[in-house]
């Protein structure tokens, strides 16, 4: 399977997955416009553009990098203080925790904590 994130600026998305999320760049396609990203055995792309009609009606758009952490309210707290866009924390007691974190683009990434 492959994950795909539309960005409207690949270098400041790049910065924010690298610098602010720990991933690190795989692969860099200039001409194309596109990065290959990874952290813990998770990996995606992003590419600069919008999707087109036909792929947002396929629900392209939609797809959501989830990634797990040691712990996510730690995570919560870094990121809210660096200024990153993050939801709630929600816990599924004894089971699992989970943040919603928005790149530039508003584009959703998961973090999970297995509890």
């Amino acid at each position: 399977m492959n994950v795909w994130y539309r960005v409207s600026d690949l270098d400041q998305a790049c910065d924010f997955y690298v610098g602010t999320l720990g991933f690190r760049e795989v692969y860099r396609h200039d001409r194309d416009g596109w990065i290959r990203l990874a952290r813990d055995g998770v990996e995606f792309s992003i590419a600069e553009g919008r999707a087109t009609e036909e792929e947002a009606e396929e629900g392209q758009e939609e797809a959501v990098v989830t990634f797990d952490v040691a712990d996510v309210r730690a995570e919560a707290d870094r990121l809210r203080a660096a200024g990153v866009p993050v939801g709630v924390v929600v816990e599924i007691p004894g089971t699992i925790r989970l943040l919603d974190v928005f790149d530039p683009d508003g584009n959703r990434v998961q973090l999970s904590q297995d509890l």
